[in-house]
């Protein structure tokens, strides 16, 4: 029993001792300061896990640009693996980009980014160019998924690390300490780099890149109560007459004359100075990411031990970092809009395509705010998350582009226009708010235009005009003009040239689902002529007396048609011309109700065409790209003039004209016919592709009355091609033959079609 009460005693004073000794222990306040540098800044991640592994505990942490961003990231609740995933698992150039998919574009918007090689501001009748590369949508976006949980927090001394950061004004040069309100907003304004991302406003200041001011600011942290800084510099310094050989080199050289003389004070003031080695890399070079962390990594090896020796002289009752689950998903209790005065909420609502109090994920909410900005209509969209509830209010501060007017470059090389060049000037808020209005002037020789004015109303009926002027000329089988248009035999001719000119006008009504489908109705105004040169005055009184002869020409039509239509369309294919995942469908519905009546064959008919198609991977760079198609006539008229007409390589064919390979333009004609067509896409290296394709169809009168529609095909086709995606567009070469023909030919697509 005696015993007992010794051992008691004694656990009890030892105890006591310990007890005393950890609560007299000096509770040693480090802060961690991480300096800007681009994508050098990743190194940044690689010190964290090493000064993680040495048990030193961070009290506060301070940062500008890149330092500001994985600070920040810190600083909400991610350990230093975490970040490393995180960033790993990032494509920097589509975050830098802005690289909007193609699924987050209206049609409109579809058809620009797929039609013009160039575009340009045009500001009061002069030529101006944006005030920066990318709108940092993407990236802003990111910030605010991966920091939702901390989406409360205004004040950022209640992060569960006390965090700051540095951005500038603009407009004074003054430097400005963000340290409360908007995590993601703060940091993606201390990241700001002048030229590469717009201005971030942030109440009545608009801010770029801390680092123009102060790009280590180891002073702030020391005054938010740290007795130890470690700093992690990732700065390049000044850089020789060899190293600025770049835009981007020579503004940061700009950027770094302060902070490499206010570096020298800096670096003395820093107890435990960390520079990784990094002088390889460029502050662009975010495809080095796992070299540049394993670099800082290394550097803060060569620290382990006085990491360690403040681990050890820290209170060992602090808590360690924990790992974070990211949500995936939230509910949106409303939508509040500020800064809209050109466009409607019902416009920018519209574009979100969600409702109220709907549980969304946040790549729903990611798509929604795409569709804003793939209308180019705002410079930045910054939001915010707040709570409300079992949800969050969306708060969303939209700066309008002042720019309404854009000139727009492109040029195209084919087989069936020849060359072209197309000058476009487009304009938004023209007479109405969310409208938008495009005029295309093509020249060269065909000349052609194409105008479009729409009033987008968001998921409400929108409205808009069309008028397109298109001609052109290709020679065609001469027993196609004598079976279509009743010509006289016996002239002795193969071919002959072939003369279309379409002048057409639509007004029309939409509606959209998502930015990918869409139901149309319209009226529709189409003046067709078709004559040729090869006949003429000199035929010798061959020609039926009922054809028309004007300067020198043979007319074979000469019809206005008034019609009624609808159309839908669903367009999910990453890319127009080199599809590798998505699905398409295309119908439409034409009932032609009154003619001119050139020919005095006219009576009430309609014509229904439609594609279906799909595009998936089979392999990393391999995809296969099948479609089918098919259309016929309605109604007893003997009007040809609207018929389908096979052959050639196209995508954008007027009318009923449908591309084929195997056969030239205008070959193949019946009032009804079935294609299917598939083509396999390899991509070689990065944007090279070769291509084989393979088509079938039978063309015929009557084919679905008849039931030879499900026949075996009369007419086929094959290519081998190779295309490279370039600034003005697809490059495209095609060989093509038809076993029936026996013979093939080149086909040849320069820059994007119009």
């Amino acid at each position: 029993m005696a015993r007992g009460l010794f051992f008691i005693f004694i656990f009890l004073i030892t105890g006591t001792t310990y007890a005393q000794s950890v609560k007299n222990k000096k509770d040693l306040k480090v802060g961690v300061v991480l300096s800007g540098g681009g994508a050098k800044g990743l190194a940044h991640i690689g010190a964290l896990k090493v000064i993680e592994a040495a048990g030193v505990k961070i009290d506060y942490i301070g940062g500008t640009s890149m330092g500001a961003i994985v600070g920040g990231l810190y600083a909400s609740g991610y350990n230093a693996k975490q970040l490393d995933s995180l960033f790993r698992d990032l494509n920097f150039v589509d975050l830098i980009e802005d690289n909007i998919p193609r699924g987050s574009k209206s049609f409109y918007e579809k058809s620009v980014s797929e039609k013009y090689a160039l575009t340009l501001p045009f500001n009061n009748f002069k030529v101006t160019f944006p005030s920066a590369y990318s709108g940092g949508q993407n990236i802003y976006s990111e910030l605010v998924r991966v920091l939702y949980h901390v989406k409360d927090v205004g004040d950022f001394s209640k992060l569960p690390i006390p965090f700051l950061c540095i951005a500038t004004n603009v407009e004074t040069g003054d430097e400005v300490l963000l340290d409360r309100g908007y995590l993601p907003e703060a940091i993606m304004a201390s990241g700001t780099f002048p030229s590469l991302f717009e201005p971030a406003p942030i109440g009545d200041q608009i801010l770029i890149d801390g680092g123009v001011v102060n790009n280590y600011p180891i002073e702030e942290v020391r005054k938010m109560g740290a007795d130890i800084i470690i700093g992690v510099d990732v700065q390049q310094g000044l850089l020789g007459r060899d190293g600025l050989l770049s835009a981007t080199e020579i503004l940061l050289q700009i950027n770094n004359y302060r902070s490499a003389v206010d570096m020298i004070k800096k670096v003395e003031g820093t107890d435990v100075y960390i520079k990784p080695d990094i002088s390889d890399y460029s502050v662009v070079d975010f495809d080095a990411s796992l070299k540049i962390i394993d670099s800082g990594v290394d550097a803060a090896q060569f620290k382990l031990e006085e990491l360690e020796k403040i681990a050890s002289a820290q209170n060992v009752i602090r808590n360690s970092v924990k790992p974070l689950s990211i949500e995936d998903s939230l509910i949106v209790k409303q939508v509040i809009l500020k800064g809209n005065e050109s466009y409607t909420s019902g416009f920018v609502k519209g574009k979100l395509r969600f409702s109220n109090n709907e549980k969304i994920t946040f790549d729903k909410l990611k798509q929604g705010i795409n569709n804003l900005s793939a209308t180019d209509n705002f410079k930045t969209i910054r939001y915010e998350l707040l709570t409300n509830g079992d949800g969050v209010d969306l708060i969303i501060d939209l700066r309008e582009n002042p720019t309404k007017t854009y000139l727009r470059l492109s040029a195209h090389y084919d087989d069936l226009n020849k060359t072209a060049a197309l000058i476009n000037l487009s304009h938004k808020n023209l007479f109405m708010k969310d409208d938008v209005a495009s005029f295309d002037f093509i020249f060269g020789d065909n000349l052609r235009y194409n105008l479009k004015y729409f009033v987008d109303k968001g998921p409400y009926w929108s409205f808009g005009y069309n008028s397109r002027y298109n001609n052109f000329t290709n020679p065609v089988d001469y027993s196609l003009i004598q079976t279509n248009f009743n010509v006289g035999a016996g002239l002795g001719l193969n071919s002959i040239s072939f003369d279309v000119i379409d002048f057409t006008n639509q007004f029309y009504v939409q509606t959209v689902v998502r930015e990918e489908f869409s139901f149309r109705l319209g009226a529709e105004q189409k003046y067709l002529k078709y004559s040729t040169k090869t006949l003429g005055e000199g035929s010798g009184g061959l020609l039926p007396a009922e054809l028309v002869v004007e300067d020198g020409k043979t007319i074979f039509e000469k019809s206005n048609y008034l019609s009624l239509y609808g159309q839908l369309n669903l367009d999910t294919y990453d890319d127009k011309y080199f599809p590798s995942r998505g699905f398409y469908f295309d119908g439409d519905f034409h009932v032609y109700l009154l003619s001119s009546d050139f020919n005095n064959n006219f009576r009430e008919f309609s014509v229904a065409k439609s594609r279906i198609g799909a595009a998936f991977s089979i392999l990393d760079n391999l995809s296969i790209n099948i479609e089918t198609e098919g259309g016929f006539k309605l109604g007893t008229s003997s009007v040809t003039t609207m018929d389908f007409v096979l052959g050639g390589y196209g995508n954008d064919l007027i009318n009923n004209f449908r591309p084929f390979f195997g056969y030239d333009f205008i070959a193949l004609p019946g009032n009804s016919f079935v294609k299917a067509y598939s083509r396999l896409d390899l991509e070689i290296a990065p944007k090279n592709h070769v291509m084989f394709a393979a088509n079938f169809a039978n063309v015929d009168d009557d084919l679905f009355r008849t039931g030879e529609w499900f026949t075996e095909p009369s007419y086929s086709g094959y290519a081998l091609g190779y295309g490279l995606e370039s600034l003005i567009g697809p490059l495209q070469v095609f060989y093509s033959w038809s076993p029936e023909k026996k013979d093939g030919s080149f086909y040849f697509s320069i820059g994007y079609w119009f």
